[in-house]
């Protein structure tokens, strides 16, 4: 089993839209940590974030955590500038931490290739499942929620059935 201090999917310091500095261990109560790598501009991204607050709000009480992060490049893409994050986060009313990546290197870490891109830590913070959302990009017709089903199958102490999907949506601005 991998420790927390070995675990690549481990990151630190990464400052927050609400201006607090996050680090994996920051929701060490959380049974369940979920980490989507986002980005302002991505219209998958954008279309999916009805479904994903949805989902922070039913799961929350479970002991779940959705924690979005932006690693695109801001000199590249001025959507991303921490500074547009945190508007974004106010402007839909974000209840989970929305984190600035800067530089990729938590990104990089997790093998993140697109936005979004889920991942999935168990209790012992052991990736168990990682890939898409959902088999929608829009939220109003997912019918197969893969993040939710995976989320589902850890809290009842079950093995993830389909532990891995392919992403889709934008790629990271590196």
């Amino acid at each position: 089993m991998t420790t927390l201090a070995e675990n690549r999917f481990a990151f630190d310091g990464l400052v927050g839209a609400d201006g607090a500095t996050y680090s994996l261990s920051s929701f060490e109560d959380k049974r369940v940590v979920v980490v989507v790598f986002a980005a302002n501009g991505c219209p998958t991204v954008r279309s999916l974030e009805p479904w994903l607050q949805e989902f922070q709000r039913e799961y929350e009480r479970r002991g779940v955590q959705l924690v979005l992060v932006n690693s695109n490049n801001s000199s590249l893409s001025p959507r991303d500038t921490h500074a547009e994050i945190v508007k974004r986060a106010r402007d839909s009313g974000y209840a989970f931490p929305y984190l600035k990546d800067d530089g990729g290197l938590v990104a990089r870490g997790f093998g993140a290739v697109t936005t979004p891109h889920a991942f999935v830590l168990d209790e012992q913070r052991r990736l168990r499942y990682q890939g898409r959302i959902a088999d929608s990009r829009q939220a109003s017709t997912v019918t197969v929620p893969y993040l939710a089903q995976a989320v589902d199958e850890i809290l009842a102490g079950r093995q993830v059935a389909v532990a891995n999907t392919e992403p889709y949506g934008c790629s990271i601005v590196w």
